[in-house]
C-alpha cells in the first residue's frame, strides 16, 4: 500500500509513525529515578540490539554493502544520534521539560538552513512558513512549562537541535540510500561513553520496567522509522515532524500528572496540527490537480 503513496507523503507518514513512538521517551526519562550514565547505557544497549537484529534480518550477508553505501554517513549520523540521545536524556535531567522541548523544536529550522547552505536543498516558501507557524505553536503550548531552569541544562539542551538536523540532513543527502542500518553504531556511540562514567548498573526493578519497554519497543521503532523518513523527504521536514512530538509527549505528561492544559497550549497545539494538517492538504490538492492535467510525475511533487 505504501508504495502507491506520493514520495513526499510516505515520508511524512513514516516519520509521523516514528514520532507516536517516541512519545512517551519524555515522560519515561521523567518517570524514573536513574542515574542519567546508567539510563543512557540500558537505552542505548537494548535499542541498539533491536535494530542489529532487524538490520541482519533485512540485509544478511548483505548488510557490509549497504553500510558501505551510506557514504559519509557512516560516522556522521551515528554521532549526531547519538549526541542528541545523551543531550535529550541530561538536558531533562537538569531543567524544565519545557525549556528542553522548545529549543528541541528549533530543530527543523537548523535543518533547513544546514540543507540549503551545505547540500542545496531548496525548500518550498510553504515548507519554510509551516516550520516558523509550528515552532510558533510549540513555544505558546509550552510557554506556561518553560522556567528560569539551570544554566547548565538549558547549556546543554542548545545542542539538542544542532545535533538532530545534522542527522536528518546528512541522511536526507544520501539521496534514498537506507541510514538505518547506522543505527547499531549509533548505539555504541552512546554505549561507550555510558560505560566510561560507570553506567553498568542493574537500577530497580519499577525503574527496569519502564526501560525494557522504552528500550525493546519504542525506541527500536521511533528510531527505524525516523531514521528511514530521509530517504523520502528533506531533513528539514522530518525534523519538522519531530515538532509533533512536543503535542503528544507533552499530552502524555499531562495525562500522567493530572493536569489540565491551559488556554494558550491549547490554541498552540491547535496551531501546530491546523498547520501540518493544512499543509498536508495543499499538498495533496496540488497533486491531484496535476494528475488531472497529465503532468509528469505528478504523484512525487518536490520538496
Amino acid at each position: 500500500m505504501l508504495n502507491r503513496l506520493p514520495t513526499r507523503l510516505k515520508g511524512y507518514l513514516i516519520t509521523g509513525a516514528g514520532v507516536v513512538m517516541l512519545s512517551p521517551d519524555a515522560l519515561i526519562v521523567k518517570d524514573t529515578d536513574v542515574d542519567v550514565p546508567v539510563f543512557v547505557f540500558w537505552r542505548a544497549l537494548l535499542m541498539c540490539l533491536v535494530v542489529t537484529l532487524l538490520a541482519s534480518w533485512r540485509y544478511k550477508r548483505e548488510l557490509p554493502d549497504a553500510i558501505r553505501r551510506c557514504g559519509s554517513a557512516i560516522w556522521i549520523c551515528p554521532l549526531a544520534i547519538a549526541t542528541s540521545s545523551w543531550v535529550f536524556v541530561a538536558a531533562n535531567r537538569l531543567t524544565a521539560a519545557g525549556n528542553v522541548l522548545v529549543i528541541q523544536n528549533m530543530a527543523p529550522l537548523i535543518a533547513g538552513i544546514i540543507g540549503l547552505l551545505f547540500f542545496q536543498q531548496k525548500l518550498r516558501l510553504q515548507t519554510w512558513v509551516v516550520i516558523l507557524l509550528c515552532i510558533a505553536g510549540a513555544v505558546m503550548m509550552l510557554s506556561g512549562e518553560m522556567q528560569a531552569g539551570n544554566p547548565m541544562g538549558l547549556l546543554i539542551a542548545a545542542i539538542l537541535p544542532f545535533s538532530m538536523a545534522i542527522n536528518t540532513t546528512v541522511a536526507s543527502a544520501q539521496k534514498g540510500i537506507d541510514t538505518t542500518v547506522l543505527l547499531p553504531f549509533a548505539g555504541i556511540a552512546m554505549i561507550i561513553p555510558a560505560i566510561l562514567l560507570g553506567g553498568v548498573a542493574l537500577p530497580g526493578w519499577e525503574d527496569m520496567k519502564r526501560i525494557l519497554l522504552l528500550g525493546l519497543v519504542f525506541l527500536p521503532a521511533a528510531y527505524y522509522l525516523i531514521q528511514s523518513g530521509p530517504r523520502y523527504i528533506t531533513g528539514a521536514e522530518v525534523s519538522l515532524m519531530l515538532i509533533l512530538e512536543t503535542l503528544l509527549g507533552t499530552l502524555l505528561v499531562w495525562w500522567w500528572v493530572g493536569e489540565l492544559p491551559t488556554t494558550m497550549a491549547f490554541i498552540g497545539g491547535g496551531l501546530i496540527l491546523l498547520t501540518l494538517s493544512g499543509s498536508a492538504l495543499l499538498d495533496l490538492i496540488r497533486i491531484n490537480i496535476k494528475a488531472r492535467r497529465g503532468v509528469p510525475g505528478a504523484r512525487i511533487p518536490p520538496p
